[in-house]
């Protein structure tokens, strides 16, 4: 599938645009799942100003998305219409410690942020050193993993509007909840600032080690996958109730249940995202018929579908 390409009125339409406009780029390989569809126009800011140029000058009717390393996303088949902005690590990917303050763009990834707060013997980031996307990601889903979330080290984060205006968020303007927050989704996080707390290296590192580790051991991290697929229940952990619903190795098509963690999805070569998706839609199913529990998904899920 491939949509009308836009490009050529984008940038006659925003002559100092500084960024790359991509018609039909496959998401595909842009996703940890590697499956989707295209997306109509994908764009590259130069730096924040760029997309703030981009975003204030941008036809209301088309549609924005926002995509990452894509390793906590389903893109469907359809693909995306409208533009998809990407914010790449030169212009968006920086990280550094100055005092107990770490500041990093929202194209970091978790992992350098957190290791950037080691060097600087800062305690309290250790947790993103186990979770595979980016800065900009975490503040938007409240991103946590080992016991600790976003909103525990969280001072401020900053973003662009669908007008081009810059905000700035505290903590307590983010509105955490559990793996969400309540800005609003038009707004496209560009950076944040977290704060650590001074410790000894010898305990930053060990602590990294064991997150490392947890994850080695109890996920599937080697195969095409996403993040954790649905949110664990007030009081339950999802894979528990996914495994005694019987899911452990359910495949449709190409997707299959892990049989390491189920509350993982695997594409075992040549998923569609509709096997992918499908897949958690029948896992649902029967978790809330086996326990009356109804799974939430946690993975995220854009596009067109196909049927």
């Amino acid at each position: 599938m491939s949509f009308p390409d836009l490009t050529a009125d984008l940038k006659a339409g925003m002559p100092e645009l500084r960024g790359r406009l991509v018609a039909n780029q496959s998401l595909a390989e842009l996703t940890w799942f590697r499956v989707g569809g295209p997306a109509q126009v994908l764009f590259t800011p130069a730096d924040e100003d760029d997309l703030a140029y981009l975003l204030a000058h941008l036809p209301a009717e088309l549609p924005v998305s926002v995509v990452g390393v894509g390793s906590n996303l389903i893109v469907r088949d359809g693909g995306l219409p409208g533009v998809v902005i990407r914010l790449a690590p030169r212009g968006f990917g920086e990280a550094a410690a100055r005092g107990d303050i770490v500041s990093a763009g929202a194209a970091a990834l978790d992992k350098r942020v957190a290791e950037v707060a080691a060097a600087a013997n800062l305690a309290g980031l250790e947790f993103y050193f186990g979770i595979p996307g980016t800065i900009g990601g975490a503040l938007r889903m409240n991103a946590g993993a080992n016991g600790a979330e976003t909103k525990d080290v969280l001072l401020e984060a900053a973003g662009i509007g669908r007008d081009g205006r810059r905000h700035v968020f505290s903590n307590a303007q983010m509105k955490f909840v559990y793996r969400n927050s309540g800005v609003d989704p038009s707004i496209i996080f560009t950076s944040a600032r977290f704060h650590g707390k001074p410790a000894a290296a010898e305990a930053i590192r060990a602590r990294m080690n064991e997150v490392q580790a947890h994850r080695e051991t109890a996920q599937p991290i080697r195969e095409k996958t996403g993040g954790s697929t649905f949110k664990n229940p007030p009081g339950h952990s999802a894979w528990k109730l996914i495994d005694a619903a019987g899911c452990r190795g359910l495949r449709v098509g190409g997707a299959q249940v892990s049989e390491m963690h189920c509350n993982f999805l695997i594409n075992t070569g040549d998923a569609t995202a509709s096997d992918i998706e499908t897949l958690g839609e029948t896992v649902r199913s029967r978790v809330k018929e086996n326990c009356g529990i109804e799974l939430q998904w946690e993975i995220k899920r854009i596009g067109v579908s196909v049927r």
